[in-house]
């Protein structure tokens, strides 16, 4: 049987490692860890070139684009660098899911221990290496006790994911989370992720998903199928209110629609349509009274929810 391989991208640069050593213990699986987003593009592209592209991507919901490590909050001790080796697998820090996460799991697949857990994340420090790491610089997401309000980074995992199977199109990705938020599954799905793991998760339930999407399966955790059901439920309802506006528009209003999907201003739409500044903006205003909205931003969302692409 072909090994499986296996790409962790994950900000927490401890926790990607201990993960990809966990997984190497498996006889299907060849596994490797990268600590940024910029680490594992440069890993995929590299993989891609040398003709072993990987298969599945498991990524941090939270994944850090790359750069320089956020310094620690004030007060908060800063933890020691990584190990170059890390402990095995099973000296790896775990955490124990709660017995209704257990529910509805299933089996794990034969071969795997249903013992083993996915090692917990560490917060701080940045990795020097490790077994199967993919080289790049790594950043590891801010921590918990970091002070209220402060940024999060632009190219989250799911922002990545969505990158990732753009360029890598076989490519199955499950996203690997803390927390369980059925608004952001729904975007991970959208973005063309087919699983939704949480890392408190038992190594043998990971393994059941990675060997899932490889047969095309989504997998999404049973207490949050009625929360996504919601929120597909509700994204459509919108998109059908956005497409019935536009439908009220005429043939010439969608042009300029278009046009302001493409981000083009009033003179650049003129010089488009061969028609006067003016006129344009006659339009435009009509454009945002029929679709209910204030500004040309409003607009341009509810034309994307509607399906209307920009101006060619």
């Amino acid at each position: 049987m072909a090994r499986i391989r296996v790409l962790v991208a994950d900000g927490h640069r401890i926790f990607a490692e201990a993960l990809a050593t966990a997984l190497a213990a498996e006889p299907d699986v060849d596994v490797s860890a990268a600590g940024s987003a910029q680490a594992a593009e440069r890993a995929l592209d590299r993989a891609d070139a040398e003709n072993r592209p990987f298969q599945v991507l498991l990524v941090d919901a939270d994944l850090n684009p790359g750069g320089a490590a956020p310094p620690p909050a004030v007060g908060q001790p800063r933890l020691p660098e990584a190990r170059r080796t890390l402990a095995p697998p099973q000296r790896a820090p775990v955490v124990h899911l709660p017995a209704q996460r257990k529910a509805g799991y299933g089996t794990p697949p034969a071969g795997v221990n249903p013992g083993a857990r996915i090692p917990a994340p560490r917060t701080g420090g940045t990795g020097t290496g490790g077994t199967g790491a993919a080289n790049g610089n790594s950043a590891p997401a801010p921590s918990a006790a970091a002070p209220t309000g402060a940024p999060v980074p632009a190219g989250d995992g799911i922002s990545f994911a969505a990158r990732a199977r753009a360029s890598h199109p076989a490519l199955q990705v499950i996203v690997l989370a803390v927390d369980d938020d059925p608004r952001r599954v729904v975007q991970a799905l959208q973005a063309g992720a087919g699983a939704w793991v949480a890392k408190e998760s038992s190594l043998g339930r990971l393994m059941a998903v990675i060997k899932g999407v490889m047969r095309d399966e989504t997998h999404i955790p049973p207490l949050l199928l009625t929360g996504v059901i919601r929120e597909l439920t509700a994204a459509r309802r919108d998109r059908t209110e956005s497409e019935r506006l536009v439908e009220s528009l005429t043939p010439r209003e969608k042009q300029v629609l278009r046009c302001m999907v493409a981000g083009l201003g009033r003179q650049a739409v003129a010089d488009r349509l061969y028609l006067s500044p003016h006129t344009v903006r006659t339009h435009m205003q009509n454009v945002l009274g029929k679709l209910g909205v204030h500004s040309t931003l409003a607009a341009v969302a509810l034309a994307r929810r509607a399906g209307v692409g920009p101006a060619d």
